[in-house]
């Protein structure tokens, strides 16, 4: 990429910003005078889900814009197909050069599916590569959600954190919860920074949620495995859970989240009531395309 294509990238960067008002891209309205016509660019960097320096460098013509960030800026600049291509252009990327294949299918691995099986008075999870959510028991969907009834591709714990009102309103502490939760999706993409799905995932959270853009731009990253989760069930109330997160050894990605109680506390009598309320089947193995 030339200087005279960083140069026009910049510009029209700066053109399109100009053409948006704050109202339709969903931010707040703020009571400072602006002195410069659309959106500023702390805001195409927030809706962006990049640090300000970063896109201040990309109008500068200082660095090459990879394509998670051409993905991140066609959605927060609200470019249509034309705009898309010329974007593309200018950065020296081809929209359409050949694509990774869709990674197959997660599927559960063998003893991850046993230990869920066997743990029925407590919530457990499978999560898979950016925090899909490929298994449960019984426990988990009364605690959480029926995660049979939600389409393989949404079955996401970062999506449903930020866009399922009822998944949002049981964590009684959701913004620290969600805050960690986006650190996590930080790791993930450290790991795998070009995966298309993940880009896919942040675009979406970026556009629907001020506080996922603002935590995202940070680049916080956590690989806590422990830690612990207040909630409030709207059937048996107050909960205090551990959070307990083993990662499967064999380099898949896949982790089996357990949620326990103190014996013979509150919240350890609350989950045997859940767990006497769900269903006795055994933790299924959902993967169907949760790759979308």
């Amino acid at each position: 990429m030339n200087s005279a294509s960083h140069s026009h990238l910049g510009a029209f960067l700066r053109a399109r910003r100009a053409q948006l008002t704050p109202q339709e891209c969903g931010l707040p309205e703020t009571d400072s005078a602006r002195r410069v016509a659309g959106l500023r660019r702390e805001e195409v960097a927030r809706l962006a889900a990049i640090s300000v320096d970063y896109y201040t460098r990309l109008e500068q013509g200082r660095v090459r814009a990879s394509a998670p960030v051409l993905v991140t800026l066609v959605r927060a600049l609200r470019l249509d197909d034309d705009q898309k291509r010329y974007l593309y252009g200018l950065a020296g990327r081809s929209e359409d050069r050949p694509k990774r294949r869709r990674r197959p299918v997660q599927p559960v691995r063998p003893p991850m599916r046993r230990l869920l099986e066997q743990l029925t008075d407590t919530p457990a999870l499978v999560l898979g590569r950016r925090l899909d959510v490929l298994a449960w028991n019984p426990s988990a969907a009364a605690l959480y959600t029926d995660f049979a009834a939600l389409p393989a591709g949404r079955r996401n714990y970062i999506r449903l954190l930020f866009t399922d009102p009822a998944v949002r309103a049981l964590h009684r502490d959701w913004h620290h919860d969600a805050r960690d939760a986006v650190a996590a999706l930080r790791m993930e993409a450290a790991a795998d920074p070009d995966d298309p799905e993940l880009a896919h995932l942040v675009g979406e959270l970026s556009l629907r949620d001020m506080d996922f853009c603002t935590w995202w731009a940070e680049h916080r990253v956590s690989g806590a495995g422990y830690g612990t989760k207040h909630y409030h069930h709207p059937l048996v109330g107050d909960l205090t859970l551990d959070c307990d997160t083993w990662a499967s050894p064999d380099g898949s990605g896949q982790r089996l989240m357990v949620l326990t109680a103190e014996p013979g506390s509150p919240s350890h009598d609350a989950l045997r009531i859940l767990a006497s309320w769900t269903a006795a089947e055994p933790g299924t193995d959902l993967t169907e395309d949760v790759t979308r």
